[in-house]
């Protein structure tokens, strides 16, 4: 499954919209965890379709929106909840642990 794109245009009505949980994948195309990460972050966005909806950001296309959520790092997975970002997590991880992490605030 292809994870949909955020960006400027799209990005604060599709997380404000949301009934559930977003998980937003900061990433760019020139980062090798990045690259590494995302089949991981796919799988999840397949898994967890009923607890959560998964996007994809590139801070490439959209530096405002990194600026706006200060993401210093990528890649960064940012959950929202109500609109507003609850759990962040920087870096490439395993998937279990991604996982375990998410289910602890979801």
């Amino acid at each position: 499954m292809a994870v949909p794109a955020l960006d400027a245009t799209n990005f604060d009505s599709t997380i404000n919209a949301a009934s559930k949980p977003v998980l937003v994948d900061f990433w760019a195309s020139w980062c090798g965890p990045c690259r590494l990460l995302s089949p991981i972050v796919e799988e999840i966005g397949s898994e967890m379709a009923s607890e959560m909806d998964v996007y994809k950001c590139s801070v490439e296309e959209n530096q405002d929106l990194a600026v706006r959520f200060q993401v210093m790092s990528i890649p960064t997975l940012m959950l929202f909840k109500d609109g507003k970002p609850v759990h962040t997590m920087v870096g490439a991880a395993p998937k279990a642990k991604i996982v375990q992490e998410l289910k602890s605030v979801l």
